[in-house]
Parts: structure tokens; C-alpha cells; sequence
């Protein structure tokens, strides 16, 4: 297996690719979404629904946006604990 930064030096890294969500509830959610989609199909009109697609797209866009946010800011702040604990700042907690 390669190291993590031999990954990501030859772009071979592609996290959204992997996650799996565990939450029982993900799967019945998605389930609905895709019973409602079918259902609003069924009883707009053409350009009607395609402004519904539409919206669900950059909806889709704006939640991309905001995970690789949270990604960027999770990474960042694990980051930063690490250097704190490798640092040995930070001790005041239960000294």
C-alpha cells in the first residue's frame, strides 16, 4: 500500500468517493427524496419540473460546497490538535 502522501502527491485520493454513511436514517431519506422526485415527475409540467431539476442541482451544489467547508475546517482543526499535543501545549487541562 502506498503512503497517504504518495496518494495524494499522484491525485489518486478521492474522499467523497469514499465515505459511507453509517445512519440508518440516510438510506430512507434517499428512498423518499427519490419517491417525491418521481411524484412531482408525474404531476408538473415539463419546464416545470426541469426548474424543480434544477434547483435540486445547485441545492446539490451549494451541500458540495458546504462539505468540502466542513472537510477543509475538521482537517485543519485535527491538524492543529496534533501539533498542540507533538507541541506539549496546551497541559492545562487536568495537569
Amino acid at each position: 500500500m502506498k503512503s497517504i502522501l504518495e496518494e495524494i502527491y499522484y491525485g489518486n485520493l478521492h474522499m467523497e468517493e469514499q465515505i459511507v454513511p453509517t445512519d440508518p436514517e440516510y438510506q430512507p431519506i434517499n428512498r423518499k427524496i427519490s419517491e417525491l422526485i418521481e411524484e412531482a415527475k408525474q404531476k408538473l409540467s415539463e419546464s416545470d419540473f426541469a426548474a424543480l431539476e434544477e434547483i435540486l442541482d445547485l441545492n446539490g451544489e451549494s451541500n458540495s460546497i458546504l462539505a468540502k467547508a466542513s472537510f477543509v475546517h475538521g482537517f485543519t482543526m485535527g491538524a492543529l490538535v496534533m501539533v498542540e499535543v507533538f507541541g506539549g501545549e496546551g497541559k492545562g487541562v487536568g495537569e
